[in-house]
């Protein structure tokens, strides 16, 4: 609604399902991109299951074949069937990987070529601060830290192509998140601005988490301590014992911009001779 409201063409995409991923239903996404339509924007709709390869190719056509290209794509599908370990089976974990981790994938990959083309896109993933832990949420947690793996991969990937990939972390109230759906300092569209300046040409940054809701905005990251490094003879489990205040001391942490420069920093003791 506010990325219609701000002048964008919305593909409104939704299987309509339920909340554990179970049945299909057009209606969601059709009431959807009526609204935007009644309030003066542009919209279709699409019901395609972003989950497979094949729906999420046909979300991707949908796109190019009515406005002729394609600028954004916000994955923000997802499922949770609530589950303890070890009650939640692999059956359990495997549908929250098809819909969070799958359906980003797909739709990033059906994305990807249009995007490069263009020299530029914008890709806005989905994650949750579920990914913390909760007792009951062992397979939507995995999937959502999952989905940030993907995202920087993407990142490193877009750079030279003019693509900027980041997360959004929404705290409101949904049907997802249970009771408390009516409560208006909890609503969706406190976290929308977040996600459409993540979505926007202006934003700076790419591979980054933010958290959005109730009017707060934050920023989350991936950090390293300096650690412990060992010199002389191999290392034992008595250095590790002996160093574990150093090893978790939080002081001078440094936030890694991709793999490569984690490596480096985490390698930077050794003499040249030695790193690998």
């Amino acid at each position: 609604m506010l990325l219609a409201e701000r002048g964008a063409h919305v593909v409104v995409n939704d299987l309509g399902g339920g909340m554990d991923g179970s049945g299909a239903d057009a209606e969601p996404a059709a009431g959807v991109a009526a609204e935007i339509g009644t309030a003066g924007g542009t919209a279709i709709s699409d019901s395609n299951d972003v989950s497979t390869v094949e729906g999420a190719q046909g979300l991707v056509d949908a796109a190019i074949g009515r406005f002729g290209r394609l600028d954004v794509l916000i994955n923000n599908a997802g499922i949770i069937r609530w589950a303890a370990f070890p009650e939640a089976d692999a059956d359990n974990l495997h549908q929250h990987l098809a819909v969070h981790v799958g359906g980003s994938f797909n739709t990033s990959r059906a994305a990807w070529p249009h995007l490069v083309e263009q020299g530029y896109g914008r890709i806005v993933m989905t994650t949750s601060t579920g990914m913390f832990g909760l007792a009951a949420n062992t397979s939507y947690a995995a999937a959502k830290a999952a989905v940030i793996g993907l995202t920087r991969s993407l990142a490193v990937a877009g750079n030279a192509h003019g693509i900027r990939v980041n997360l959004i972390a929404p705290a409101a109230a949904t049907r997802m998140a249970g009771p408390g759906s009516e409560d208006p300092a909890m609503s969706p569209a406190l976290v929308a601005p977040m996600g459409a300046f993540l979505a926007h040409k202006s934003c700076p940054v790419s591979g980054e988490i933010y958290v959005a809701g109730a009017g707060r905005f934050a920023r989350l990251f991936i950090a390293s301590s300096p650690g412990y490094s060992h010199a002389g003879s191999a290392p034992t489990i008595e250095d590790v014992a002996r160093n574990w205040a150093e090893i978790n001391d939080e002081a001078g942490y440094y936030i890694p911009a991709d793999l490569m420069d984690w490596s480096a920093t985490f390698m930077a003791h050794l003499h040249p001779k030695d790193k690998p």
